[in-house]
């Protein structure tokens, strides 16, 4: 049977190669955009996870990661740094805005006050100097690489310009941050900021602290650093949608060009499966047949569009800096859709292949 199947698909290989790549198609918007969408949360996750600080204080509504609401006040620093356990403070207003210019059409700002911010996170100016005046801003050095600037230039934001003073590592935040007065004053925002980090001192238990910040400071909201971190995907607003969509439609596209190209192929091979039928092949037999081509289909759509995905993504990392991270979830998944789809697609073919009348055929063709 091996043999007639792989017979069957040399006989017709533009078709056969047609039917591959609508395969490796279907595996290539699963891995690729996957692999973007799960690098991207990683790299946002892995600059929040530069805060050495165990807890960000914040109010409902305000925002954490995605948010830019200036709605806590800044008087509540003295107030957290008076539980016991908390070492150190530091307010942050994360400002989100549409950025035409900007690589996804997003640009973040973080407004705070550098030294106490670097003390509590071990952080550095590398060039340069901190943001003092306020219409300065330091950066990081991806920022840097990403728009061909250098320290001295000038970018515009909120309708002006804006002067680069230093370069700050390792990357953490908005990758652009202000002072927090200046921002405080473009947003009109006096002693507010939309979130507050709050450093424990040694040995001081998350958890435990956290719940009395909870007892003193009731309708407040307070999440450990390290939650933040580990659920950053469900923190984007759609992104699991974007995946499962992206999996039916890898899915659907699998299974239309498998299901089309069966199907034509089975309409030019009436009088073969005729002969096959009169020889003694059996219904099970000859789905068997276009079962197994369906699945080497498959296989080999799975092999190209893992090795397009793989090129891709590297060419794709090299030119635009951008991460990627293949997830074996989402590869085991781009596998099973390619499979399964390329069987259900050929399904129907196979059974009205099966169905053919051997007479009828002899008698026609």
């Amino acid at each position: 049977m091996v043999e007639l199947i792989l017979a069957n698909l040399r006989t017709r290989p533009f078709r056969t190669l047609i039917s591959i790549v609508g395969v490796a198609l279907g595996v290539v918007l699963v891995t690729l955009f996957t692999g973007l969408a799960q690098g991207m949360t990683e790299d946002m996750a892995k600059r929040a996870s530069n805060w050495k600080a165990e807890i960000v204080f914040t109010r409902p509504g305000s925002g954490t990661l995605t948010s830019s609401s200036p709605n806590v006040s800044t008087l509540y620093e003295e107030r957290l740094l008076a539980i016991d356990g908390v070492a150190s403070t530091v307010p942050i207003i994360r400002y989100i805005s549409a950025n035409s210019r900007a690589r996804w059409g997003v640009e973040q700002i973080d407004g705070l006050e550098w030294e106490p911010f670097a003390k509590m996170n071990a952080m550095s100016i590398v060039a340069g100097r901190p943001a003092r005046n306020s219409d300065e801003v330091i950066v990081d050095q991806r920022y840097l690489k990403d728009n061909d600037l250098k320290i001295g230039d000038k970018i515009e934001l909120f309708g002006k310009d804006y002067q680069i003073t230093g370069n700050f590592s390792p990357p953490s935040g908005a990758r652009i941050k202000m002072s927090l007065k200046a921002m405080q004053e473009k947003l009109q925002s006096p002693d507010k900021c939309t979130y507050i980090l709050v450093k424990l001192k040694d040995g001081a238990d998350p958890a435990a602290v956290a719940s009395k910040i909870n007892e003193a400071l009731p309708g407040n909201k307070v999440n450990l650093t390290r939650d933040l971190i580990i659920d950053v995907q469900d923190r984007i607003p759609g992104l699991k949608t974007f995946m499962r969509v992206l999996v039916g439609l890898g899915a659907f596209v699998s299974t239309i060009f498998v299901l089309l190209s069966m199907y034509t192929t089975i309409t030019e091979r009436r009088k073969e499966i005729g002969i096959l039928k009169s020889l003694g092949a059996s219904k099970p037999f000859i789905i068997r047949v276009i079962e197994g081509e369906a699945l080497l289909i498959g296989v080999f759509g799975v092999v190209i569009g893992f090795s397009v995905s793989v090129a891709a993504s590297f060419a794709i990392e090299t030119a635009y800096d951008l991460p990627f991270k293949f997830s074996p979830g989402w590869l085991v998944t781009a596998v099973v859709i390619a499979i399964a789809g390329s069987l259900v697609g050929a399904l129907y073919p196979a059974w009205r292949a099966s169905d053919i009348d051997p007479v009828e055929v002899m008698a026609n063709e």
